[in-house]
């Protein structure tokens, strides 16, 4: 926790005047955190320096170990989000937390309002090339929208049925960013770019025959892209993708504010 005479001291100084709000704000930005029993740091301000809250990485924590985290994490944000969640795990999480959701495709549990507010100005299009990227186009989708983003959904489109892209022009000349999704040899993000005026962000999954190499194939040939505009996270990294486009789309929006700054958490923009 914040230790309580460095902040009493801090907002002490914020009285008197030698100390301004903004250069209080900024010591704020990097000195709160929570330990969570031996095995955790809560970082509580996260979401004060870069825009986005801590989220839980479900693979290899046990489930006491994530319901004690999520137990911490909700007392100070209004969304906790963990991502690799197993069915398995979630029934057991859910025992201890009743109200936690659970996006099964995306394998993401979550607590946050219903219905989702949107925060930020701006639709993230998420495209995958077929229903198999599908788990790692919706890991995507839903962090964005927990996110405070709006989303919009182009799914099976991919370059062995072009026509079926194709027939969805609209979508892409409307896009404000695009996260493509696929697999096998991982062609749909150069394709897409050669239609679309925004930035596009290329998601290889591990969806493919043997020399697909997990995903290897395809994060090259994105890598290799003759498309300009093109930037690529890593394998099956559907949460980094939409991470990386929500800040394309607040750096937008702070550029476009008179001030400078981004809405609060809690403000909603239409």
């Amino acid at each position: 926790m914040t230790q309580p005479e460095t902040l009493r001291h801090l907002l002490d100084a914020v009285a008197t005047g030698s100390v301004s709000p903004e250069a209080a704000l900024d010591k704020l930005k990097y000195f709160d955190f929570e330990p969570v029993a031996d095995f955790a740091k809560v970082d509580h301000h996260r979401a004060l320096r870069t825009g986005f809250p801590e989220v839980i990485w479900g693979l290899g924590k046990t489930p006491t170990q994530i319901v004690q985290i999520i137990q911490v994490l909700r007392q100070r944000n209004p969304v906790v989000m963990a991502t690799r969640i197993t069915p398995t795990v979630y029934a057991q999480l859910q025992e201890h937390i009743p109200d936690l959701q659970y996006y099964e495709m995306a394998q993401i549990c979550a607590i946050a309002p219903t219905p989702l507010p949107i925060h930020y100005s701006g639709t993230i299009t998420l495209v995958s090339a077929g229903t198999a990227d599908l788990p790692v186009a919706e890991e995507a989708a839903i962090t964005a929208e927990l996110s405070g983003f709006r989303v919009q959904r182009l799914w099976d489109v991919g370059v062995s049925g072009i026509h079926r892209l194709l027939n969805n022009r609209r979508v892409l000349e409307t896009a404000d960013v695009l996260i493509v999704v696929a697999g096998m040899e991982g062609a749909l993000p150069s394709v897409v770019a050669g239609l679309a005026d925004c930035p596009v962000i290329a998601v290889p999954t591990s969806i493919g025959y043997g020399a697909n190499f997990n995903g290897l194939a395809p994060l090259l040939t994105m890598l290799n892209s003759c498309a300009a505009g093109v930037g690529v996270v890593n394998i099956d990294n559907g949460f980094g993708a939409a991470v990386l486009a929500g800040q394309i789309l607040r750096t937008v929006q702070k550029l476009r504010s008179p001030s400078g700054t981004q809405p609060s958490h809690g403000e909603s923009r239409e």
